[in-house]
């Protein structure tokens, strides 16, 4: 794995996404015939899964609520009983269907672009490569239904989605890579977020560093899964740990979408159409909840 963007530029902290170009982008919008909306995202919700030790769960209070709000306003003189509902949140923004920032991992003390991480990590966030960074992505998705091609109802946890697997559903979905294509992957583990947590975190079917180059050198601009991080766990290699994220946003700035809800998809054998994500500019972070969709 060899740090290499020259392609961009040695300022530059979006990544692949700039293989989102205007054509791109409008080719994409033009695809759209029906209006139909597919939301591919789950909800994030308080008993969502997530990965202890490094993730914490998602917690979620009601701060101020109608009868305190209520209560206050009165003692200020309102007569008309306005009440507010208001929440505070704690969570780690990689809880629940959401994309990494380019800064979320490492390989070694290097983060992507030749960014030394000693020097971008701080206490209060990323100084550089936060996800405020990654832009809008409308673009074509594309859907490897890796467990339509296997058989059964999902691949089982610890098996690799191979380069053969992705040319199989490739062929099965009639489509062919395109640079600035955002990969959809699914392996039907998904079925088991919020119905069986313990499962659904301890292991999972995914992608290996070999598939994952297969895509980018194709000019994908993000990966993303029906499972916790995109890329099989444990891996195969017992010596290795989490090397399609090294791989991936460290080594090549390609961003990793994860906990994706992939089943209507695959169900309607909608296999590519227009994806729009928009991550939440949260600065300085290491990654963002969103909600993508597709509109057919």
């Amino acid at each position: 794995m060899r740090h290499n963007h020259t392609q961009w530029g040695p300022a530059d902290q979006v990544g692949a996404a700039n293989l989102l170009t205007v054509e791109k982008r409008l080719t994409a919008l033009a695809s759209v015939k029906s209006g139909q909306v597919i939301d591919v995202s789950h909800d994030i919700y308080m008993g969502a899964p997530y990965m202890p030790p490094n993730q914490t769960p998602y917690l979620m209070s009601i701060f101020g609520s109608w009868r305190h709000t209520i209560a206050r306003r009165r003692k200020l003189g309102a007569t008309n009983d306005a009440g507010t509902n208001l929440e505070r949140i704690e969570m780690t923004t990689h809880v629940g269907t959401h994309i990494d920032a380019l800064g979320h991992f490492s390989n070694g003390e290097m983060l992507y672009n030749g960014n030394k991480a000693a020097d971008v990590v701080t206490d209060w966030g990323l100084e550089r490569l936060g996800i405020e960074h990654a832009p809008p992505m409308i673009t074509r998705a594309i859907l490897f239904d890796v467990a339509g091609v296997t058989g059964g109802p999902h691949m089982q946890s610890g098996q690799t989605v191979t380069v053969e697997h992705l040319q199989r559903a490739a062929e099965a979905g009639g489509f062919a890579v395109e640079s600035g294509d955002i990969a959809l992957i699914r392996t039907g583990w998904g079925q088991y977020f919020g119905v069986d947590n313990t499962k659904y975190v301890h292991g999972e079917p995914g992608i290996d560093v070999p598939a994952a180059k297969w895509l980018i050198d194709q000019g994908i601009v993000a990966i993303g899964s029906d499972n916790m991080a995109v890329e099989v766990l444990p891996n195969p290699n017992k010596g290795l740990m989490m090397p399609v994220h090294q791989y991936a946003l460290a080594d090549c700035g390609v961003y990793l979408i994860e906990n994706l809800a992939l089943e209507q998809l695959a169900a309607e054998k909608i296999y590519k159409g227009c994806f729009i994500l928009l991550a939440t500019k949260l600065k300085g972070a290491t990654g963002a909840p969103v909600r993508p969709i597709m509109i057919l």
